[in-house]
């Protein structure tokens, strides 16, 4: 069914924010200005638009502290509810729908009181996938979900960079945890990239260290605004505005690196 969202944004968010909105959180790229598209691929940031695991586990961590006086094992079948919510509404991508079945195995995993393996989920959540339309080896949202996912899983397998006390100690961790996410998932990724859009971006680990942080409260801000302004459009006013700050903030980084000098090489 068609997205009720989408058109809400629209009304309570100027361009190009909207459009860099709605590809974040609903995957749309169809909207977005051409200037703007060409920056997040020129900066190796296109992926922030591609609908993936990143919302589901955003939707997945909100609904664990929301519901963590209800126990675990209904906070997990509610979570999984409403993941399956999530998906009707933003329709069945091949990357939402592989994220989904990550989540919600996951979840089940909580469930039983079992650990929670990222790997094994993967793979069934994919193989899953591939066996009910086998056409979907092709497509590349579909490899780059794949690929950044697995990235990000086997960065997280290696040891964690040692922590160290204070404010200075707890930045330069959170520096080293985020350039080794964001290196390892751009380097799985790459094959793909060069192969389909025959670029590579240099500046890519600068531009995604300075934006990846963003994401998630540009999320959270933009399903609130979604909502609200879907129930009564003036209730989506306020929080319209706190969106419109951090998704204006992205949209200048990406327009400024996007115009370093050999930010990108094609061929």
């Amino acid at each position: 069914m068609p997205n009720p969202f989408i058109s809400t944004i629209n009304s309570l968010i100027p361009e190009p924010q909207a459009s860099l909105l709605n590809g974040i959180l609903f995957g749309i790229k169809t909207t977005m200005p051409k200037d703007l598209y060409n920056g997040l691929l020129i900066t190796g940031t296109l992926h922030i638009i591609a609908l993936s695991g990143v919302n589901i586990s955003i939707l997945t961590n909100l609904v664990a502290r929301c519901t963590l006086f209800l126990g675990r094992k209904i906070g997990s079948m509610v979570s999984i509810f409403l993941i399956i919510l999530f998906v009707l509404f933003v329709g069945p991508s091949p990357s939402i729908v592989r994220a989904a079945i990550m989540g919600s195995l996951s979840l089940l995993a909580v469930y039983f009181g079992k650990q929670s393996w990222g790997l094994l989920s993967l793979i069934l959540a994919s193989g899953t996938m591939l066996l009910l339309d086998y056409k979907l080896i092709s497509n590349i949202s579909f490899q780059l979900s794949f690929l950044a996912t697995l990235g990000i899983i086997l960065a997280n397998r290696k040891l964690e960079c040692q922590r160290q006390s204070g404010f200075i100690g707890e930045l330069i961790f959170w520096f080293k945890e985020n350039l080794k996410l964001t290196l390892s998932a751009q380097i799985f990724t790459l094959p793909v990239i060069v192969y389909n859009f025959h670029r590579i971006s240099l500046i890519a680990p600068v531009a995604n260290l300075l934006i990846e942080w963003m994401i998630q409260p540009i999320m959270v801000l933009g399903l609130v605004t979604s909502l609200m302004g879907w129930l009564w459009q003036p209730l989506g006013i306020i929080p319209a505005w706190f969106t419109w700050v951090p998704l204006t903030y992205l949209v200048t980084v990406v327009e400024w690196l996007a115009k370093v000098p050999l930010a990108s090489v094609s061929f």
